[in-house]
């Protein structure tokens, strides 16, 4: 969960966002910005709809979908597309330590890890560029999907 300062930050600045761009500044827009930054992890636009029914909230999904589009284009929510055919996540942009998101090829699970692949150190050598935050993809094999593909090697040589 994320605190109420930041919280207050990310709402200072879809404010601004929606004035510089003459949008509307509408209920349903702060609420799925507040709703967004009470969730944990990475969310899809299914799993965020159906959330916002369960805390009795109705919005339509095109509203949801608009609302999305603009969170992502002032940077308060960042979209991941973890593999082809697979449903976009989101997170919020704000609140969260950088982390690394490892991929199986073969289920399509993702794991966050904050083994800080990339130090500090050399996050500071980047020359002319402030970093806000890093997100880093590592796909390959998960050890369940490995364990079944030796079973399934080992089948076959059987026969």
């Amino acid at each position: 969960m994320v605190n109420e300062k930041i919280r207050k930050q990310v709402k200072d600045d879809f404010t601004e966002y929606l004035t510089l761009r003459k949008h509307r500044k509408t209920s349903e827009r702060y609420a799925i910005l507040d709703h967004i930054y009470s969730i944990d992890g990475h969310f899809n636009m299914d799993s965020l709809y159906n959330s916002m029914l369960e805390a009795c909230f109705r919005v339509s999904r095109s509203t949801l979908y608009n609302t999305i589009e603009l969170l992502l284009d002032c940077g308060l929510v960042v979209k991941h597309q973890f593999g082809a055919g697979t449903a976009a996540q989101y997170e919020r942009a704000y609140g969260n330590e950088n982390h690394d998101h490892i991929i199986c090829v073969d289920c399509g699970e993702v794991r966050e890890t904050s083994n800080n692949l990339i130090s500090e150190d050399q996050l500071k050598k980047i020359r002319k560029f402030t970093v806000s935050y890093y997100s880093m993809y590592i796909y390959g094999v998960c050890s369940k999907c490995s364990y079944a593909r030796r079973m399934k090697l080992n089948r076959l040589r059987r026969k």
